[in-house]
């Protein structure tokens, strides 16, 4: 499993993993149906946010001791390194400030098992903070784990691409490193 920490077209940071995309595992039950519509509820999330999440929670099934994280290679590792655990940093204030929202939103959810029908609105809540308190086990994990930053030379000419406005460009090199690192959908993470 390969993962990326790689600019995109805005210049903010992404990251993702090559691992290709799968539906997130739901727990059958009686209210599968409010299970499966919580599912589609989460999907919908845009790409850029799940395939991050998704990568996060996959950094719990990685049993190396260090985790290689391709980047492009236009700056110094030593300041990629220090992007990158700002970056976690970030994200794991991010998620724990969401896992309080959540966690306040959710006897409000609650209420709506009052109604007749499934409780859809407290099976997406649900999901929801299963799938943010997995990322953040996730990111843990990762911060706490040595890091290798191998240059991988496509997306430095996806970061120069973008940098000089070249439209068509950035086409061609994002068709190139779905077909390289086997990535899907590469260019809803990357592009607008």
């Amino acid at each position: 499993m390969e993962f990326f920490f790689v600019r995109d077209h805005r210049e903010k940071y992404r990251f993702f993993s090559s691992e290709p995309e799968k539906d997130i595992s739901i727990p059958v039950s009686r209210t599968k149906r409010a299970w499966e519509l919580a599912q589609k509820k989460l999907t919908l999330l845009p790409p850029r946010i799940l395939r991050q999440e998704q990568a996060f929670i996959r950094i719990l099934k990685v049993e190396d001791e260090a985790i290689s994280i391709h980047h492009s290679g236009l700056r110094p590792e030593k300041r990629i390194r220090l992007r990158f655990s700002l970056f976690l940093y970030k994200q794991r204030s991010k998620h724990v400030l969401i896992l309080i929202g959540e966690t306040i939103l959710l006897p409000l959810s609650g209420l709506a098992a009052l109604l007749p029908g499934p409780n859809v609105a407290f099976a997406a809540l649900a999901l929801l903070m299963i799938t943010h308190w997995r990322a953040l086990q996730g990111i843990n994990r990762l911060a706490g784990r040595k890091h290798e930053f191998p240059v991988a030379p496509l997306f430095a000419d996806w970061e120069e691409a973008c940098g000089r406005a070249q439209e068509e460009r950035c086409a061609e090199i994002l068709n190139k490193i779905e077909k390289e690192y086997r990535l899907s959908q590469v260019n809803k993470i990357l592009w607008k």
